[in-house]
């Protein structure tokens, strides 16, 4: 068996997870598994983090990069089958590679887009070059681009306007040619805290919902401001355990949030 080698030019340092993987694919899910999982992600830790410095100086921080390297790791160790020929280091690079290039994609947007919209923001983008290149039309239409993705042409106009949210202004862009006046001048302020109040009260009841424990995790990271190490160094528990009940915790009450009836 060859689960535990093939990371590349550092296969001699993989370690040798093979029995471990073994025994992962035919246990129930339990505290054994858990510990398991967890003892075959600390071993190859090191390998996450080594592919994760290669994204260093792109404004992301290295911590971030980790996280981000250590969770694609954790796919690629749960979708890992030990019987098949590709040992895990070779299988599991290109998940931990792809989760940190899907997070530069997703960060590189200015504001928060859904993931549709995105979605048809490259469909339009596409079917555009497409147009260009293919009829040298230098001016495309909604209609061109809807007869071309198949989209109605709302969608398309919605993929058009995601175009806007890759950038932001600067506030400190100025208005004049002199340059005395800038766009912030022109900005109103307001207290953030008031953005929260309708956020805070749809969330209550799906925190209510939560054990104390995850409660708890989530009033140190978010309320505190704790890092998941500090957390994890209070509740006893590893960073990597804590990352994934803080993510589960969120899409627990953020669907609960959705799911609860709007008055």
């Amino acid at each position: 068996m060859t689960s535990g080698a093939g990371s590349g030019r550092y296969a001699h340092l993989d370690p040798d997870t093979g029995p471990a993987f073994e025994e992962l694919a035919v246990l129930a899910d339990g505290d054994r598994k858990e510990r398991l999982r967890e003892e075959i992600l600390r071993a190859w830790l090191p390998m996450a983090h080594r592919l994760a410095r290669r994204y260093t100086g792109r404004g992301e921080s290295d911590e971030d990069l980790r996280q981000v390297a250590a969770l694609g790791l954790l796919k690629a160790i749960d979708a890992f089958d030990p019987r098949a020929d590709t040992p895990f280091g070779a299988f599991a690079v290109p998940t931990i590679v792809g989760e940190l290039k899907r997070h530069f994609r997703d960060a590189m947007w200015a504001v928060h887009v859904p993931r549709s919209v995105k979605d048809l923001r490259t469909k339009v983008f596409r079917a555009r070059e497409e147009l260009v290149a293919r009829a040298g039309q230098q001016e495309v239409t909604v209609g061109d681009l809807a007869a071309h993705t198949g989209l109605t042409q709302e969608e398309v106009l919605l993929g058009l306007d995601a175009e806007n949210t890759f950038t932001t202004l600067s506030l400190e862009r100025p208005l004049g040619g002199d340059g005395s006046d800038t766009l912030g001048e022109l900005v109103g302020q307001e207290d953030p805290a008031l953005a929260l109040v309708d956020d805070r009260a749809a969330a209550t009841a799906g925190l209510r919902m939560l054990p104390e424990r995850e409660r708890r995790i989530l009033y140190l990271r978010y309320f505190m401001g704790l890092t998941q190490k500090e957390i994890g160094d209070r509740v006893g528990l590893s960073q990597m355990h804590i990352s994934r009940l803080l993510r589960r915790s969120c899409d627990f009450v953020r669907e609960q949030t959705f799911a609860a009836p709007r008055t």
